[in-house]
């Protein structure tokens, strides 16, 4: 892995593909144990950045009657969260009695999760839980930790495996932290 460069900001390598798989089987084997034998749980997946987690952790998960939606919100601009959260598109399924696994990519500052996990609680599902490849526990200002979780990371910027820097780098199949 070498560094690339993007807007102008270089970015060094700091996780694999290989460590996030390895990640993603965890995650995955974690939800399979706490998901009722004969349920249907919604995996509801927050666009853009989650795409590619969900992807890989739905398809993991193999749960034979699981069922995958999306939802879009936008908090980030450049490299830092604004501290607003626009919803750009919303849930169009019935959630009340089901559990609803909501898949992010990065857990920061926690106010899109916490506002998202309050939203979906007023349609009473049966639980309500957040599974993040990605965790800043040092910038959580609001809700509480998800509970699954693929890496505690410090409070730096990353971009890659679906998350971005101005809508670019999501392709790339490594994580990136912003060079100091």
């Amino acid at each position: 892995m070498a560094e690339v460069t993007y807007n102008g900001l270089t970015f060094e390598p700091y996780i694999t593909r290989d460590a996030i798989a390895e990640q993603v089987k965890r995650v995955a084997a974690e939800i399979r144990r706490d998901i009722d034998p004969g349920e249907i749980p919604l995996f509801l997946c927050v666009l853009n950045g989650a795409y590619i987690f969900a992807a890989d952790l739905f398809r993991e998960c193999g749960i034979q009657n699981a069922e995958i939606a999306f939802i879009r919100f936008k908090s980030y601009e450049g490299t830092s969260s604004t501290g607003k959260i626009n919803e750009v598109m919303g849930l169009d399924t019935d959630i009340k009695g089901r559990t609803v696994i909501i898949i992010e990519d990065i857990v920061d500052t926690g106010l899109t999760a916490d506002h998202l996990r309050r939203k979906l609680l007023e349609q009473q599902p049966k639980r309500v839980a957040m599974a993040t490849l990605l965790f800043k526990p040092d910038s959580l200002k609001a809700g509480e930790a998800p509970e699954y979780v693929g890496f505690n990371i410090p409070s730096k910027f990353i971009i890659g495996y679906g998350l971005d820097l101005d809508g670019l780098a999501r392709n790339l199949p490594d994580i990136y932290v912003l060079k100091s």
